[in-house]
């Protein structure tokens, strides 16, 4: 790469891709050498991309508070569905238990930790 650099032109497509890759060689030789490393963020942009989809409507919140608590309860049910919680019965437990809960055990309510009382 770094041979055929020297004799293609730096602007050209080929040119700026060769410049791209050589910039990028250490990250490329780690990725293939450590087998635990993804090569691409599919997974992560396919679970982010229906908050990425709400941005627009935060938009027609009526207000930046009212766009904020939308973006917590998206964030709330992205992370129940990461944890395979189903979103209605977490939020009405939730809801149900929260003014008897005490403060300090508060991320017992978290998704990810959350156990039903059921």
């Amino acid at each position: 790469m770094e041979t055929q650099s020297a004799i293609i032109i730096p602007k050209s497509k080929l040119g700026k891709a060769l410049t791209y890759t050589i910039n990028q060689w250490h990250k490329i030789q780690t990725i293939v050498s450590n087998g635990s490393l993804e090569l691409d963020n599919n997974l992560i942009e396919n679970s982010i991309r229906p908050l990425a989809l709400g941005r627009k409507n935060y938009l027609f919140a009526g207000a930046h508070s009212g766009a904020e608590r939308i973006a917590i309860m998206y964030s709330m049910f992205a992370t129940c569905k990461k944890n395979n919680v189903n979103p209605y019965l977490w939020l009405k437990d939730v809801l149900t238990r929260l003014p008897s809960q005490s403060i300090q055990n508060l991320d017992e309510l978290l998704p990810a930790n959350w156990v039903t009382k059921e």
